[in-house]
C-alpha cells in the first residue's frame, strides 16, 4: 500500500498485494503506494476544519479504512500548519482511492501540479485494478520541518504500519495484504511549498518500506 513519488506507482503495477506505500521510489520491496484517509475517528466521513486563509474541502472515507493519526502536533503554530494539511493531503488520496475517483477535485487543494500528478498514478495503481482499501493504517511519528528563512517550504516525515490493512477488489471481494516476510511499516517524506493562499501543497512523497524506527 506504500505511497510513491506518488506512493510508488512502480512498485505498485509490480505486485497486486496490497501494499499501500506510496511513490518516491526507495521501497526496499515491491509495494504499492498508500496515502491516510479517515482521522482515527469511527464516522463514515469526517470534515475539514476552516483556517483563517480558506476554507478546506470536506474528505470523506468510508469506515471500511481507517487512517489513525496518532501525535500528529506540535508547540510550533506554523509546524502545526503544515502537519494538518499535510494529514489531509494523505486522507485525499485514500479518499480519490476508496471513490474510486483519481480526479477528484479535492486533490488539486492537497498538491502542487507535479504533486498532483505523483498522486494520481499512484492512485491508479488501484483503480485501473478495480481495487480499494480496506481495514486499519496507523500514522504515527510525525515531524515537520520549515525550511528557508521565508519558512515557504517543508519537509513532512511520518510512519505507516499497513500490517491491519489490505487491497479489496471491486468485483470479485478478494482482498490481499502484503506479501509474506514484508516489513509492514513505511516511512515517507514529503516536500511541501506554502500557496499564495496559505495552504501547504505537497509537491513530492518519497517511501522506504522498513525506514521506520519502531
Amino acid at each position: 500500500m506504500a505511497r510513491c513519488a506518488p506512493i510508488t506507482a512502480a512498485t505498485l503495477t509490480a505486485c497486486a498485494a496490497l501494499l499501500l506505500t506510496a511513490c518516491g521510489g526507495n521501497d526496499n520491496s515491491s509495494s504499492d503506494k498508500i496515502k491516510g484517509a479517515g482521522d482515527a475517528s469511527k464516522s463514515p466521513s469526517a470534515s475539514v476544519s476552516t483556517s483563517p486563509d480558506t476554507a478546506r474541502p470536506k474528505i470523506t472515507i468510508p469506515n471500511s479504512f481507517q487512517l489513525i493519526f496518532q501525535g500528529w502536533t506540535s508547540g510550533d503554530p506554523d509546524e502545526q500548519a503544515v502537519l494538518n494539511d499535510g494529514k489531509e493531503q494523505v486522507r485525499a488520496g485514500y479518499a480519490a482511492i476508496t471513490a474510486n475517483n483519481p480526479d477528484a477535485g479535492y486533490l488539486t487543494f492537497y498538491d502542487t501540479a507535479s504533486g498532483l500528478s505523483q498522486d494520481r498514478k499512484w492512485i491508479r495503481t488501484y483503480t485501473d485494478k478495480n481495487l480499494t482499501v480496506i481495514g486499519k493504517a496507523p500514522v504515527f511519528d510525525a515531524k515537520a520541518d520549515l525550511l528557508g528563512s521565508n519558512r515557504t517550504r517543508a519537509t513532512l516525515s511520518y510512519c505507516m504500519d499497513e500490517s491491519k490493512a489490505s487491497s479489496k477488489n471491486r468485483k470479485t471481494g478478494k482482498t490481499e495484504g502484503n506479501p509474506p516476510g514484508t516489513d509492514p511499516e513505511v516511512f515517507y517524506t514529503s516536500t511541501l511549498q506554502k500557496s499564495a493562499k496559505g495552504v501547504w501543497q505537497t509537491v513530492s512523497v518519497e517511501s522506504k518500506r522498513g525506514g521506520c524506527s519502531s
